[in-house]
């Protein structure tokens, strides 16, 4: 077999192993590093202006019209959008998570490109910008000057000429931008009164400037077609383009009847001034500008956020004097530690895994070599990570962390089978052969059994689909490389370092006696308590179902939920002033919010933007963010994110003239703006509610859900009472005026609300040139009647004339969700509540105050809370049927599979339980985890119920075989459990960075481990005992041997003379290996065709070489040997072991070199012997190995130290 070249061949193995710690060191190094993995969903943004529009018109001529195009679009998901009173439209389109992004461009770039012919001409002329919209906002870096020295419009062109562009070039960089921007134009102030006297309007400005100030190639002199006799070719560059304000200034305007020229200066003025004046930016109490960076999906963010500040320290370099840069917001700080913090607790893990193994297995040689097999698996994981191209984040570090338990467990098998050899007399590298003869199936088919419980959650669709993807398919890599070490390099490494062991001496054996002794007493009465369990089974079995019971009730009331919310070591929070304020007064409560930020001192660093949210642009708006200082200086509760909100909030509330939250960062970057939930309340009645009678049904919803106890506040930033002149046009009176009505609001809206012209060059970039009217001439509604018009007649009206005001309110924004005007609705979960709990609480909110032509629809991470809830019990259904097939598959039953699934409810009872008891939610971690748990409770159940089969075939009560597997395999099963349960101990008590996702987790697997072991030690045995009789009344076809149910069901008293040892003094030690049936009886044509009732036929594999005399291996009464996989050696005497009506002849197959004589391998009929593989260095006395009366030796594994007294000890025999 392929294992036995490894086993010779040592270098060989090394170099293998080598090469793939090699691989995955490379692959690691190359690996993007993330939080999570990429499970934002795809979104693309359309952007439009249509200047000095108010949001209905915006909605109205150009929202509508665009979103329409666009909806349905290939992949998507949902459309809502956005108009503005400052004339802005924005719809943001978003996809599957699957979805290709630069596809998702394309696509809605071409309905944008055919819905353009629709929209008005200003808004074609500004342009339409499509683009991706990138969530992943990695960091802000703002810039401010000390002492005020320079403006904010200085400083933001600034960093626009000499640092964005840089930026943007750094490798990993998707999208840079800037907060606040100030970008130059040249805005011309024009006086209306000025204008009015020379019988000019704002209109005869604009096309002064469009006339002269243009830029036209006029080609070249003697450009071909040319004379022949040309030598020379000029070409002509004309200055047309107007560059500083002196030349704006002096711009024609209009020549007068007498010769005089009236210029621009004459009324009105140029200034180098800024595209827009909507937002401002404040960075520690001083003006400034940020630049947000966007990661490049894919790329490391680690690496982007250091190539980013190396960047800025270069540049740093030829700043101008008192101009300052401050990493006002960095997501990668909570990134780093995070992960951190994770591989801290994998190194704590794999320590406390090592610890285990060498307490067990007592001795240094067997223990360095399951310990290498940890790196060897963990590290060459990182190559299949790579080839499928995912990602070092929490869910990948987490497999790996869970998978240190799992991957020594094979090595661990076959270095103690190994050894037990040795210590037999074997040499290492016959023992390793023989070994791994007996063991290369068994360590296969479990690892094909964990690797079922993954593999096929790894396919599920969707954001949740990636969690389960890179979670699971992580521990699939590093159990299918642990199974290669286990067959390749713990083999090997075995021959060479295994030696038999002498007495134990040095300071640590009196620790290993006293643990053996007390670990003995435990089996012992592990084995009394069994037997007492036993007689009263159907109680137990009423328990079992009243256990199920609880479990699914525990389901119902832990709370659900997406993603816990960590304290990511920032905040950010919404202000919201009166409607109607100006942008100045608005500033002025920012400042005092700035303010009280600073006063903490857990927070490091402040930034604010004012006129600015996540919902669109307003004077009235507000948004802030605060840096937090590291996690290890704020190590106290009230020091976390929470405690620190607490405080604030306390302190905002004290400001009474504007509604201000300071929330908590969104557990996804890409999914919500804020924490806590996104709720859409929809107008569908097709245009017969007004936007009030929406605000009015928003309001009461509000209000009914701060009623509810799941949730701490609901909120919206949504306004419909903003002040608003509503203009009327008296059609027929301008029209006998001669008016123009297209023309007369041209000109108010050039006064009002700014007109682009066209460009102008400054330095070496375009910009922008405006028309509007000086500030004090539209400070007031009453600014209207200095306007006037052109008639047709050429005379100057005013506007007044034609035009009534009258003031109304409205919303400044107006926002869509899939195509119905809709309010959004924000909250955060109430103390104590999940996130589950709250969406519920909003929805029965909903439904108390519903009103027939209303909806809601969710969004952001409450939408994918649903969607993953809805998934779990599916993807956990699907983990338990892909195991049982496979277990079906390889036991050719479908009972076997049943006993040994009914253990894993245990677990779910176990994780349950704990995650209730910490207060937490079962949150997708805690799913994962509970698809993890479905492998390792029913690994355990597989070594009890393998046991038992094979002690049922040959011939054990069904009650004796339970209750002998359960014993011999307790001290295999607790081990691997100790190891695991130690492995994810430190999941449970982490602190920090990301600790919230650790402790869902770890919970989850610590807890459902804990129980399921400790449970099914009792409940498994008891379990088999009942099914296992009901299978044998039944379906008698599968008897294992002839006897009735009632004698196998029959206790066997504890007695020397019982077929089973059970006498508390002499635990057994013998582990037995994986029985393998080969339903093939080597018989004679007669027997064939007609087999004795008593000698039905059986096919045994015996791969054990006894070492025991002639007489103990050839009993005298004579039997047909069989070919068996014999783990024990029972101790029995020839009556116990052969009962003569039982007796029967059978097949015997020979595995092994045994090493025997001639005659010992050729015995007379009547004494074929069997070929015995014996594990086990049990440290019994000659006496107790081999009493007096005749025995028949059988197959012996032991995994374990063998838990004798000191006395007992002494006494054995070393070379046993």
């Amino acid at each position: 077999m392929f294992v036995n070249a490894f086993i010779k061949r040592p270098v060989l193995t090394s170099v293998c192993s080598l090469i793939i710690v090699i691989l995955g060191a490379i692959a690691g190094l190359q690996l993007p590093i993330a939080r999570l993995p990429e499970i934002a969903p795809t979104q693309v943004q359309v952007s439009a202006i249509a200047i000095g529009a108010d949001a209905q018109t915006v909605e109205n001529t150009v929202t509508t019209i665009l979103e329409r195009e666009i909806n349905g679009v290939e992949g998507m998901k949902y459309i809502e959008s956005s108009s503005s009173n400052n004339g802005f439209s924005q719809i943001t389109v978003t996809f599957d998570s699957n979805a290709d992004p630069d596809l998702a461009q394309v696509n809605v770039q071409n309905r944008v490109a055919s819905a353009e012919s629709q929209l008005p001409e200003s808004v074609k002329q500004t342009g339409i910008v499509t683009e991706k919209a990138s969530s992943n906002l990695l960091m802000v870096i703002g810039f401010y000057a000390k002492d005020k020295v320079y403006d904010d419009i200085f400083i933001s062109n600034y960093v626009d000429l000499f640092v964005l562009d840089s930026l943007r070039r750094v490798e990993g960089v998707g999208r840079a931008f800037i907060f606040g921007e100030r970008k130059y134009a040249m805005r011309i102030w024009l006086d209306p009164n000025a204008l009015a006297s020379r019988g000019l309007t704002a209109l005869d400005a604009a096309n002064a400037l469009r006339e002269q100030n243009v830029q036209i190639g006029v080609g070249a002199i003697a450009q071909q077609p040319a004379p022949s006799d040309g030598k020379i070719q000029l070409p002509l560059r004309v200055e047309g383009r107007l560059k500083s304000v002196e030349e704006f200034e002096n711009l024609v305007i209009k020549t007068n009847s007498d010769g005089s020229l009236v210029k621009l200066k004459d009324v009105g003025r140029a200034e180098l001034g800024a595209e827009t004046y909507d937002s401002t930016v404040q960075i520690r109490s001083n003006p400034g500008v940020g630049i947000g960076i966007y990661q490049l999906p894919g790329s490391n963010a680690l690496e982007v956020a250091r190539n980013v500040q190396n960047a800025i320290a270069e540049l740093k370099q030829d700043f101008p004097p008192g101009l300052e840069e401050v990493i006002a917001f960095d997501t990668t700080e909570f990134v780093k530690t995070s992960l951190e913090e994770v591989l801290i607790t994998l190194i704590i893990a794999i320590a406390l895994v090592i610890l285990i193994i060498f307490i067990f297995l007592q001795d240094w040689r067997t223990t360095v070599i399951p310990a290498v097999a940890i790196p060897v698996s963990l590290v060459g994981t990182l190559a299949f990570l790579k080839i499928f191209g995912f990602e070092i984040n929490s869910l990948t570090l987490f497999g790996l962390v869970l998978a240190t338990g799992l991957v020594v467990d094979d090595a661990i098998v076959v270095v103690e089978a190994i050894a037990t050899k040795i210590q037999q007399g074997k040499k290492p590298r016959q023992a390793a052969i023989e070994a791994m003869q007996e063991l290369t199936g068994a360590v296969i088919a479990t690892s094909i059994v964990l690797m079922a419980v993954f593999i096929p959650v790894a396919f599920f669709p969707g954001s949740t689909g990636k969690i389960y993807q890179q979670f699971a398919l992580t521990i699939a890599f590093s159990i299918l490389l642990s199974t290669f070490n286990a067959l390749t390099f713990s083999p090997s490494m075995s021959a060479l370092l295994l030696r038999p062991l002498g007495d134990r001496r040095g300071p640590l054996a009196g620790f290993f006696r006293r643990f053996n002794a007390i670990f003995a007493w435990i089996i012992r009465r592990y084995r009394a308590g069994v037997e007492f369990l036993v007689r009263l089974r159907y109680i137990v079995l009423a328990c079992f179902i009243s256990a199920l019971a609880f479990t699914f009730w525990m389901y119902e009331i832990v709370p659900g939920a997406f993603i816990p919310e960590e304290d990511q070591g920032y905040f950010l929070g919404i202000v919201q002033t009166p409607e109607g304020v100006s942008l100045n007064y608005t500033q002025g409560i920012m400042e005092k919010v700035d303010k009280a930020m600073q006063s903490l001192p857990e927070v490091k660093s402040t930034f604010v933007i004012t006129g600015f949210s996540f919902g669109g642009s307003a004077p009235n708006q507000g948004i802030f963010f605060g840096t937090l200082k590291p996690w290890e200086e704020r190590r106290s509760q009230e020091q976390s994110v929470y405690g620190i909100l607490g405080r604030l909030n306390a302190e905002l509330q004290k400001i009474p003239e504007a509604l201000i939250f300071a929330l908590n960062a969104p557990p996804v970057q890409g999914l919500s703006n804020f924490g806590g939930f996104e709720f859409q309340l929809q107008d569908r009645s097709g245009g017969r509610f007004s936007i009030n009678d929406l605000v009015q049904s928003a309001y009461a919803l509000m209000e009914n859900a701060n009623k509810k106890s799941g949730i701490a506040q609901a909120f919206t930033q949504f306004t419909a009472n903003t002040p608003q002149l509503q203009l009327e046009i008296d059609r027929d009176r301008a029209k006998s005026l001669n008016i123009n009505i297209n023309e007369a609001l041209t000109t108010l809206g050039a006064y009002i609300g700014s007109q682009y012209v066209n460009d102008f060059t400054y330095g070496s970039r375009s910009y922008r040139v405006y028309i509007q009217a000086e500030p004090k001439f539209r400070a007031t509604p009453e600014a209207i009647n200095q306007i006037y018009v052109r008639s047709q007649d050429n005379r100057l009206i005013p506007l007044s004339n034609i035009i009534k005001t009258t003031p109304v309110t409205s919303a400044p924004t107006i926002t869509h969700f899939n195509l119905f005007r809709a309010i959004k609705l924000q909250g955060q979960t109430a103390p104590g509540a999940s996130s589950s709990d709250a969406i519920a609480s909003m929805e029965q909110a909903y439904q108390e105050i519903a009103a027939p032509g209303f909806g809601y629809e969710w969004m952001g991470t409450a939408l994918e809370e649903r969607s993953s809830g809805n998934q779990a019990p599916i993807i956990f259904g699907l983990g338990l049927v892909m195991v049982f097939l496979v277990l079906a598959a390889q036991y050719e039953s479908y009972i076997d599979p049943v006993i040994i699934l009914l253990s894993v409810p245990l677990a779910l009872l176990g994780a349950l339980s704990f995650l209730y008891l910490r207060g937490l939610n079962l949150d997708v971690y805690g799913q994962v985890g509970l698809v993890m748990l479905i492998g390792l409770a029913s690994k355990n159940a597989i070594l009890i119920v393998e046991f038992a089969n094979q002690r049922l075939e040959e011939g054990s009560t069904v009650i004796d075989a339970a209750l002998e597997a359960g014993e011999q395999r307790f001290r295999p099963i607790l081990m691997t459990a100790i190891s695991s349960l130690v492995g994810f101990f430190p999941l449970v008590i982490a602190t920090g960075a990301g600790s919230a996702s650790r402790w869902s987790l770890g919970s989850v697997v610590f807890g459902g481990l804990l129980v399921a072991t400790f449970l099914s030690f009792f409940l498994v045995p008891i379990l088999y005992i009942i099914i296992k009789s009901l299978e044998l009344r039944y379906f008698p076809a599968h008897e294992h041997h002839e006897s009735n149910e009632s004698e196998l069901l029959v206790p066997i008293p504890v007695t020397p003379s019982s077929p089973t040892l059970t006498t508390p003094s002499v635990p057994k030690q013998q582990r037995p290996s994986t029985h393998i049936n080969l339903n093939t009886t080597v018989l004679s044509e007669e027997e064939e065709q007609k087999p004795k009732p008593s000698q039905r036929p059986s096919t045994q594999i015996n791969d054990d070489a006894t070492g025991l005399n002639e007489e103990e291996q050839y009993p005298k009464t004579p039997k047909r040997p069989s070919t068996q996989i014999n783990d024990d050696a029972t101790g029995l005497n020839e009556e116990e072991q052969h009962p003569k009506p039982s007796q029967r002849p059978s097949t015997q197959i020979n595995y092994d070199a045994t090493g025997l004589n001639e005659e010992e391998q050729h015995p007379k009929p009547s004494q074929r012997p069997s070929t015995q593989i014996n594990y086990d260095a049990t440290g019994l006395s000659e006496e107790e190995q081999h009493p007096k009366t005749p025995q028949r030796p059988s197959t012996q594994i032991n995994y374990d130290a063998t838990g004798l007294s000191e006395e007992e000890s002494n006494n054995s025999n070393p070379n046993s």
